[in-house]
């Protein structure tokens, strides 16, 4: 019987170095799929429109989305901004050379969203950003990475940033592990989704790593999302 008393170390087969670029490529838009039935987004969009209330509108609002994938959270941060009157300028950072690709492929060229590649460290925004989002990055990293990005977070964005993760679950890896096979997503989708999940946190598990982060405790939100979410901000 699997635990999910502490976060797992498995691996999961998108991270290795050696993943063609076809493989990944299809991977991604399989996840994106994904983000859909399980309303990965909502809870990011959400926080967003609280986090701009009271900007008025036409305000330009400055988003980097980090490790954005095929870039579905910038295409629908653009979409939302746009309707709530403001004029998005949208970035997005990605370890992997594949995503930028595939997310310029799917997005309409009038978005005009700004995909790099790179490491978020070593980041140079050309102008102040005013919010950075995160979501399903978090839990690929081990527990120090995950401190130094919340540290990272907090010193880059003016306004606010929010992460958006799972809460690791039996209900949500055995869901999961069975909507995946019903789906027929791509392999690496069936594997790593369970996986994703049991390496996640729990509250727990944000307490502790908010409380090792230079980060005002008191200022942050950790909040449960439907379905099985966790997702943790700071609105300054």
């Amino acid at each position: 019987m699997r635990s999910f008393a502490q976060r797992s170390a498995e691996a999961e087969w998108m991270d290795a170095d050696d993943v063609s670029p076809e493989v990944l490529t299809g991977c991604l838009a399989d996840l994106a799929k994904v983000n859909t039935v399980t309303l990965a987004r909502p809870p990011t969009l959400a926080w967003l429109a609280k986090a701009t209330r009271g900007l008025a509108p036409g305000s330009t609002i400055s988003v980097l989305d980090v490790g954005y994938g095929q870039g579905d959270m910038l295409r629908a941060v653009h979409r939302w901004a746009t309707r709530a009157g403001f004029r998005p300028r949208l970035t997005g950072i990605d370890l992997s050379p594949w995503s930028a690709p595939a997310a310029k492929a799917a997005t309409p060229a009038d978005m005009r969203i700004d995909f790099r590649t790179g490491d978020v460290f070593a980041f140079q925004p050309d102008e102040p950003l005013d919010f950075v989002i995160s979501s399903l990055v978090t839990h690929h990293l081990p527990d120090e990475m995950v401190v130094r990005f919340i540290d990272w977070m907090e010193a880059s964005a003016q306004r606010g940033w929010f992460i958006n993760d799972l809460h690791r679950h039996p209900l949500a890896f055995y869901g999961f592990t069975a909507l995946s096979t019903v789906a027929g997503w791509h392999p690496f989708v069936r594997h790593d989704g369970p996986v994703s999940v049991a390496r996640a946190f729990q509250r727990r598990d944000w307490e502790r790593l908010l409380a090792a982060s230079a980060v005002d405790r008191q200022a942050v939100r950790v909040d449960w999302r439907f379905p099985f979410r966790l997702c943790v901000g700071r609105v300054k």
